[in-house]
């Protein structure tokens, strides 16, 4: 089994930091993204430590197959476990539910050009910036937690309708700034739950 994990580990390790290396390469010398969607790679740098963790806890799983023979070493592996799932665990289920609001979303943003448009699929979600009532920016309380980067913006309009936005389009801090003369309120909580 130690002789799969290995390879394994390490090309996922290898393929992670080529991936990196080639992102900052084309932002370096890249244009200006303006369109957001939610991509893979959106996706791995927001569950890099959570996934991280997971992989510490990898190790952990050998015993429970051969079966710890004393309680102790039932209560250590529950105690480790609990702790590593409790780092790993809050921020995947933000990611789960902010890929379901968002995984069919769009969003056009070029503040130079004060151009703000959201698509549902290849359906527009027609409003202009007049139309926002107000604006609700969900951040992190905690800022040293794995879920820490897991925002959401949510836009409600004059006719009733919100619009959410996940950190898994984009940083939502300069769509925020861009959005803060229509009636910005900051919420900061422990855990952004949409």
């Amino acid at each position: 089994m130690r002789r799969v994990l290995v390879p394994l580990l390490q090309l996922a390790v290898a393929v992670g930091a080529a991936s990196f290396l080639l992102q900052w390469v084309l932002r370096l010398f890249g244009r200006r993204r303006t369109v957001f969607q939610v991509t893979y790679w959106r996706g791995v740098q927001l569950l890099l430590w959570p996934l991280a963790s997971l992989c510490v806890a990898l190790p952990l799983l050998r015993p429970l197959l051969v079966g710890p023979q004393q309680p102790w070493e039932w209560g250590l592996f529950g105690v480790l476990l609990a702790g590593l799932l409790g780092f790993a665990l809050p921020s995947l289920l933000l990611h789960w539910q902010y890929y379901r609001r968002n995984r069919h979303t769009t969003l056009l943003f070029d503040p130079k050009q004060n151009i703000l448009e959201v698509y549902e699929g290849a359906e527009p979600v027609p409003f202009q910036r007049p139309d926002i009532r107000r604006v609700e920016y969900g951040q992190c309380r905690a800022r040293g937690v794995f879920w820490s980067n897991y925002e959401y913006l949510r836009l409600h309009l004059h006719d009733g309708r919100r619009v959410e936005l996940t950190s898994l389009l984009t940083n939502l801090q300069p769509l925020a700034g861009f959005l803060r003369h229509t009636s910005l309120e900051t919420r900061r909580r422990w855990f952004c739950w949409l």
